[in-house]
C-alpha cells in the first residue's frame, strides 16, 4: 500500500509547474523596477541599461528640479487630501453595507466598486465629460473628486474584511450594559478594523498618488501631478531625472509597505 505521505509524481510536476509559473511572474514584475532603481545611478545623459558608469548625480539634480518638487508637492497634497476623504467614506459605508444583509446593501456594495469595474481610461474621460456639461472648471478640488472616487473602494473592501472578522456578541453586549452607538464604536468596532482602515488609507493614498488615467483628464495647468510631469518628461526629452524620481519612489514606497505590515499586517488585511 503506497504511503500517503509521500509525493507523487502528480503532486511533484503541479508544484513544479506552479513554482515556475511563479517564478517567472515575480521575474516580469521585479525586473522593470530593478531595470528602473539602476538606470537611475547612471552616469551618462541618457537612459541606457546597463549604465556605462554609475553615479549620484541625478539624484543630486533632484534639489535643483522645481518644477518636479512642485509636481510631488501637488501630489502629496492631494493624496492626504484623497486619502481622509476616502477613510471617512469607505469606514461609513462598510460600517452601513457591513451590518446589513438586504439587497440595497449588496446595491451599494457593487456602486462603490464599480469605479474599479471600469478601464481608468473611460472613467477618466466620463468624469470630465461630466464636469464640462455641468460647467465646473478643472481645479485641485475636481481633481480631488476624481480621485476619490477611484480610492474609497480600497478602503470599503479592507474595512469589510476586518468588520467581518468582529464578533457581534460583542456588540449585543455593549448595548445590553447600557453603551451607546458612538461609545461602542470608539470602544468595540473601531480597536477591531483600525488595522483594515489602516491598510485602506495607505492602498488610497498610494493609489491617488501614482493615478496616471484620472489625472491625466482631470489635471489642469495649475495642478500639475507627479506622475504627469513625469510622463511628459519621457515623452519630450527622456530625462534621467525621472529615473531618479523612480529610485526614490521605489524606495519610499517600499519603506512606507515595510511599516505598514509592522503597523497594520497590510498582508493579512489585502487576504
Amino acid at each position: 500500500m503506497p504511503d500517503p505521505r509521500r509525493p507523487t509524481w502528480g503532486t511533484f510536476s503541479f508544484g513544479l509547474v506552479m513554482g515556475t509559473l511563479s517564478t517567472a511572474a515575480l521575474l516580469l514584475l521585479a525586473a522593470p523596477t530593478l531595470v528602473v532603481l539602476v538606470t537611475s545611478f547612471t552616469d551618462g545623459y541618457s537612459l541606457k541599461f546597463p549604465p556605462p558608469s554609475y553615479s549620484l548625480r541625478w539624484y543630486v539634480s533632484l534639489l535643483d528640479a522645481w518644477q518636479l518638487q512642485d509636481a510631488a508637492l501637488t501630489s502629496l497634497q492631494l493624496g492626504v487630501v484623497v486619502t481622509g476623504v476616502s477613510v471617512v467614506l469607505g469606514t461609513a459605508a462598510a460600517l452601513a453595507i457591513g451590518r446589513s444583509r438586504k439587497g440595497w446593501a449588496r446595491g451599494l456594495d457593487a456602486l462603490f466598486m464599480s469605479p474599479l469595474v471600469l478601464p481608468a481610461l473611460a472613467f477618466g474621460l466620463a468624469s470630465l465629460m461630466f464636469f464640462s456639461t455641468a460647467g465646473i472648471e478643472l481645479s485641485f478640488l475636481t481633481l480631488a473628486v476624481g480621485h476619490i472616487v477611484v480610492s474609497v473602494p480600497y478602503v470599503l473592501r479592507t474595512t469589510l474584511a476586518s468588520l467581518a472578522q468582529l464578533d457581534p456578541a460583542l456588540l449585543e453586549s455593549s448595548e445590553s450594559l447600557g453603551a451607546g452607538r458612538l461609545y461602542t464604536f470608539r470602544r468595540v468596532t473601531l480597536p477591531t478594523i483600525r488595522n483594515g482602515i489602516g491598510a485602506g488609507a495607505f492602498i488610497a493614498f498610494m493609489s491617488s498618488f501614482d493615478n496616471i488615467p484620472v489625472s491625466l483628464f482631470m489635471a489642469d495647468a495649475r495642478n500639475e501631478v507627479l506622475p504627469i510631469r513625469m510622463w511628459q518628461i519621457l515623452e519630450n526629452s527622456l530625462d534621467v531625472r525621472a529615473a531618479a524620481v523612480s529610485g526614490v519612489l521605489i524606495v519610499v514606497t517600499v519603506f512606507a509597505m515595510v511599516v505598514m505590515e509592522r503597523v497594520a499586517g497590510l498582508s493579512r488585511q489585502l487576504r
